[in-house]
């Protein structure tokens, strides 16, 4: 994990983080999938050509306890992140460097709500697409 002063980072992407002491996500699912292009033939089945990787998506899923830590404007900023449309580097707690990514979703479900509407609990999940690498 990432040690910053003393709090610990779980996952950094561009200047947001995750952490205990903020949006923490319980739940990492990391899909990879590649292409391949359907090529029709005159007078026999298909054949396929490979056309390389496809983008890879990954979901963070978790909880923030806004009055316990972070605050309630933490699912917010990711939505303020995302909409700047720019790519963002990834890096995790362990130091690897997952390259660049984008936001392409934030949910959110919020639930136990105190006597002024504040919720003391809030569910996450962002979506992150796989930007590529500018390199031929």
């Amino acid at each position: 994990m990432i040690n910053l002063g003393l709090s610990t980072i779980m996952m950094a992407l561009g200047a947001f983080r995750f952490g205990v002491n903020r949006a923490n996500y319980q739940t990492f699912t990391r899909s990879a999938s590649w292409r391949w292009e359907k090529q029709d033939r005159l007078g026999r089945a298909p054949a396929l050509q490979y056309l390389g990787p496809d983008a890879g998506e990954i979901t963070l899923e978790g909880v923030i306890y806004p009055h316990f830590k972070g605050g309630l404007r933490q699912i917010e900023l990711m939505r303020l992140v995302a909409s700047a449309g720019q790519p963002l580097i990834l890096v995790d707690g362990l130091g690897w460097v997952w390259e660049r990514w984008v936001i392409t979703g934030v949910e959110e479900t919020k639930t136990l709500f105190m006597a002024d509407g504040a919720p003391r609990k809030i569910e996450f999940s962002l979506s992150l697409m796989a930007y590529g690498s500018d390199r031929a």
